[in-house]
């Protein structure tokens, strides 16, 4: 809004000028004003260079970045960003004519001034020649501003997209999340296990308890008879064959984990393997990119001398 205040000063003071002063003095006074706008536009134009560069960096920090996603989400931004350029070429080019057109009109001023056609020359005409190179002015400036202001906005969304450091750094923080994760369910998954394997204990020994108990309370009344002593002999091999299902499950169980083991056991040493290859590899490749690195400073000082 400054700018525009004082473009109208400029068209004030050129008005009171051009009703006071001679011709040759109003034609000076146009040439002051169309300068003035040419400086204006000049400076409008070192912007839009300024813009464009600012962009062409962003391109190239793209270009330099990998982040696949990001850019395809960029694609329809940097289209929009290439149909305001475009506006804005239209807009210089037509700012440009109607700069040639006020110099044009002011070399056919001068002409007539030459001629002595001082008469001819109308005040109005002139006034209304400021004031339509002041719109387009104006006019030029909204349409500068807007196209700035996209770019302005295209800029904040390009840097809104993380860049490659900022998601190493974010898979960096993921995987020591995993790791915690892992660290806290296989605790959990232990705790479990104990506390299940203390509560069959405590349930057997509830059992046993039990079942001494009732043989000792009952020991000396079945023992006594015969039906009795085969009754006492078959609940113990009912007790028997329950124990011997008990230790099966659990024999089996113990069977699963050796198997578990076994196959951590052979996956730990096929790592370590592939470890120790990996480094032979590695030490192997250092011995060769120092021997290529010597080879080249050899070749290097050769073409020196040479």
């Amino acid at each position: 809004m400054e700018k525009d205040d004082n473009s109208d000063k400029v068209c004030l003071s050129v008005k009171e000028k051009c009703t006071s002063e001679q011709p040759e003095e109003m034609v000076t006074n146009l040439k002051a004003s169309v300068r003035e706008l040419s400086v204006k536009v000049k400076e409008q134009n070192q912007r839009k260079c300024d813009a464009k560069d600012k962009l062409q960096q962003l391109r190239e920090r793209i270009s330099k970045e990998v982040v696949d996603v990001s850019v395809q989400e960029l694609i329809p931004l940097l289209r929009s960003l290439k149909e305001f350029v475009k506006e804005e070429s239209e807009v210089r080019s037509r700012c440009n004519v109607k700069r040639s057109a006020l110099e044009d009109a002011v070399h056919d001023l001068e002409e007539r001034v030459g001629k002595g056609l001082d008469g001819e020359i109308q005040e109005e005409d002139l006034d209304g020649l400021l004031v339509v190179s002041l719109d387009n002015l104006t006019s030029a400036k909204k349409e500068l501003g807007a196209t700035l202001r996209e770019i302005v906005s295209l800029k904040r969304q390009i840097d809104d997209v993380p860049c490659q450091s900022e998601l190493l750094q974010y898979e960096r923080r993921f995987s020591e999340l995993n790791v915690c994760i892992q660290e806290k369910l296989q605790q959990t998954r232990k705790l479990y296990a104990t506390y299940n394997a203390l509560l069959e204990i405590k349930d057997l020994m509830l059992k046993e308890t039990s079942l001494l108990n009732s043989i000792g309370s009952q020991f000396q009344d079945v023992i006594g008879t015969p039906a009795g002593r085969v009754k006492l002999i078959d609940s113990m091999e009912g007790v028997m064959k329950g124990i011997q299902q008990k230790i099966g499950k659990i024999q089996l169980g113990l069977q699963e984990e050796q198997r578990l083991r076994d196959a951590s056991k052979e996956k730990y040493i096929a790592a370590a393997a592939e470890q120790r290859k990996c480094y032979t590899v590695l030490r192997a490749f250092q011995e060769e990119y120092t021997k290529n690195e010597r080879l080249r400073s050899h070749i290097s000082a050769m073409n020196e001398h040479l």
